[in-house]
């Protein structure tokens, strides 16, 4: 089906919206500024803000399309992100209660948290991989008493002090924690299939399945000539599998339920590889802000992850948990400054890699004891 419908009438909508601010009605840019970029051909974000988090904020994507307007993923579940979130699309030129459809591109709280006040005020449809609407299922039926007692068992098996494991085990005593979070996340009515089109009417979005970061993370592939013309294969709506200046989370997938070895890690580098095969001509991350050396960022994230892999396995010349291992990898701070809830995704990324190097036949787990230990393997 042609974009050119759904872009001519976003370049119009452009002009009136210009029309109105030169007679003094509508928002002015100045207003609109600190949250909204026209990215061109119909495509703009807002930054939506992410409460007490050092990235800020996360980028919501507007794209116009012959049935209204379509976000891609939502931002975080505040009222201050709720407002911006609001605030944007009327600077924009329309309401939340105009919203078409909505695309997830992954599961965690900054991309899917405020999707279900989107659909209560607009009935719009959402859009998410099968496997990280699994998740979202099962944290809407779980009880927090179940994953408390799953994650207490995890940690104390990759070696967590008694310290950092005595938070955990108060609050399931106390019975604090009485819902988990997330709950306020839309259960998604439809599947992103890997591949195919998205029923976006009058433009070309297609699916590509990038796991990594969640399980079902996918990119958003606009198979449509850049704007600007720039050369390269259409844009891509990154989501945080490709960030311009950070290194996303790669920890171990999270299933009380599910007894198989996932490997992650093995799962983003095979993804990374897939998106940088597709050469587009411009990346509209999540986070921070686009870009255009989409080729050239995959190579440097490849990179990070092989040097990193090789270190790794000079630290597990002696044998060590994935504790003892998170506290002597680099991170962006020194261990003793870690906050307390940041060590455990230390300690799920450290995990990950040593998953990925036991697939290698890289490292074996040491037999005997309580807490699993790994050593390296001398090449044979």
């Amino acid at each position: 089906m042609s974009q050119e419908p759904a872009r001519e009438r976003a370049q119009e909508r452009a002009r009136e919206r210009g029309q109105e601010r030169a007679r003094g009605q509508g928002p002015t840019p100045e207003a609109a500024a600190p949250q909204v970029t026209d990215h061109g051909g119909g495509v703009h974000s807002i930054k939506v803000p992410i409460p007490d988090n050092p990235l800020g904020h996360t980028l919501v994507h507007l794209v116009d399309t012959d049935r209204g307007p379509v976000l891609v993923d939502t931002g975080w579940d505040d009222p201050d992100s709720w407002d911006t979130l609001a605030a944007g699309l009327r600077a924009l030129g329309t309401d939340v209660s105009a919203v078409h459809g909505v695309v997830i591109t992954h599961h965690h709280p900054d991309h899917h948290g405020l999707s279900g006040q989107v659909r209560e005020a607009s009935g719009a449809w959402i859009a998410m991989h099968a496997a990280d609407t699994a998740v979202v299922r099962r944290t809407r039926e779980a009880r927090p008493g179940v994953w408390l007692d799953y994650l207490c068992a995890k940690l104390a098996a990759v070696g967590a002090p008694d310290e950092h494991l005595a938070p955990l085990r108060e609050a399931r005593t106390s019975g604090r924690m009485r819902t988990l979070p997330g709950l306020r996340a839309a259960l998604p009515d439809r599947e992103i299939v890997p591949g195919d089109l998205l029923p976006l009417a009058g433009r070309r979005l297609r699916a590509i399945w990038t796991p990594g970061h969640t399980p079902g993370h996918v990119c958003l592939h606009l198979e449509e000539e850049h704007p600007r013309g720039l050369p390269g294969n259409g844009r891509l709506f990154s989501g945080d599998h490709l960030l311009p200046g950070i290194t996303p989370h790669i920890g171990l997938y999270e299933d009380p339920d599910d007894a198989v070895e996932t490997d992650p890690l093995g799962d983003y580098l095979d993804s990374l590889e897939r998106v940088g095969r597709l050469s587009v001509a411009e990346v509209l991350p999540a986070h921070q802000h686009a870009f255009t050396t989409a080729g050239a960022r995959v190579r440097e994230l490849l990179s990070h992850h092989e040097d990193r892999l090789t270190g790794l396995l000079s630290l597990l010349s002696v044998p060590l948990t994935p504790w003892e291992l998170a506290e002597r990898m680099e991170w962006n701070r020194p261990w003793d400054r870690i906050p307390y809830g940041s060590r455990t995704i230390a300690v799920s990324e450290a995990e990950a890699h040593v998953r990925r190097l036991e697939k290698l036949g890289r490292v074996e787990r040491v037999p005997g004891g309580g807490v699993v230990r790994f050593r390296s393997v001398e090449p044979g």
